[in-house]
Formats: structure tokens, C-alpha cells, sequence
């Protein structure tokens, strides 16, 4: 990746889960700029990396249960598939206090990984086309990159395509 940026980010819950679990895993801290209007385009933008290889963590609720989605930033949750990936009927994006409060992380910040509550995950197919990606660390302005296998393992994701364009 360009213009990698590492630094040391010990006491994310995110950070702690990797570290514990004994995967590789890089961070890469950058100065988030409050007034940038999409959290995911700015961490991509201050890596120096594709849209596609960073990814996104949206709370949304299947047939009433808190769920997560790790989409790309280059497109947006299909929460349809999101809805078939799980088995359910109908999914809608969460009330944004609920997601913070049950992940305990901020939006902008939420990491698939080191939530308060573990919730069921979905990872976005299209992760599998890199050899690693990009998800938030647990703060805005800090991100950590590992494999997508390893994300997976560590969330117990189901893999499905559920990224739209």
C-alpha cells in the first residue's frame, strides 16, 4: 500500500482482539478531518489505497436483530441481500445511538472487531479479491489492515455478495 502510515494504537478494542487473537495485522492512523463527507472515501484517501479495499462497517437490523455488514467504500449495502445472506425477510439500516451503544464504538469509528456485543457479520464477497483490506480499528482516523480471511475467522462472518455499486 502507499504512503503507508504505522503507528502503535494499543487500548482500541479492535486492537486488543487482533493482539490477543495473534493475527498479523498493520494499523494506519491519519488525521480525520471532521468536515470530510464520507468517513470510508477520507480513510482511502489518507492511505492512499482503492475505495475497494477499504471497507465499511454499517449496523442494520434483520427481522428486528442487530446485524453487521462489511461492504466496500466504493459501494453501498444491498440490504435486500443483506436480508437473504442471513436467512431473513426484511433488513433496514439500525438507529444510529442502538449501533453505538451495542458495538460501543462511534459512527465513523465502528469496527467489525472487539464490539461490547458480538453481533452476527456479514463480509461483503468482494473482499476475498484482496490479499488484505482495510476496516476501522475502533476510531475515526485509525484504521487496520489484515486479510479478509482473517476477519472473517475472527468475526465469524458469513461471506456473501452484499455490495451494491
Amino acid at each position: 500500500m502507499a504512503k503507508k502510515k504505522q503507528q502503535q494504537a494499543a487500548g482500541t478494542p479492535a486492537i486488543v482482539a487482533l493482539t490477543a487473537a495473534g493475527v498479523p495485522f498493520t494499523t494506519h492512523a491519519y488525521e480525520h478531518d471532521p468536515a470530510h463527507p464520507s468517513y470510508g472515501e477520507e480513510a482511502a484517501e489518507a492511505l492512499g489505497v482503492s475505495p475497494a479495499q477499504v471497507f465499511k462497517t454499517l449496523v442494520a437490523e434483520v427481522d428486528g436483530a442487530l446485524t453487521v455488514a462489511v461492504v466496500p467504500v466504493s459501494g453501498s449495502l444491498d440490504l435486500k441481500a443483506l436480508a437473504v445472506a442471513l436467512g431473513g425477510k426484511r433488513a433496514v439500516m439500525a438507529d444510529p445511538a442502538a449501533a453505538e451503544r451495542t458495538t460501543g464504538y462511534v459512527r465513523g469509528g465502528i469496527s467489525p472487531l472487539g464490539q461490547r456485543k458480538r453481533l452476527r457479520t456479514v463480509l461483503d464477497a468482494s473482499a476475498g479479491d484482496h490479499a488484505t483490506i482495510c476496516v476501522s480499528a475502533g476510531r475515526r482516523g485509525l484504521e487496520v489492515e489484515l486479510s479478509p480471511t482473517a476477519l472473517a475467522a475472527l468475526t465469524s462472518a458469513t461471506l456473501a455478495p452484499i455490495a451494491r455499486p
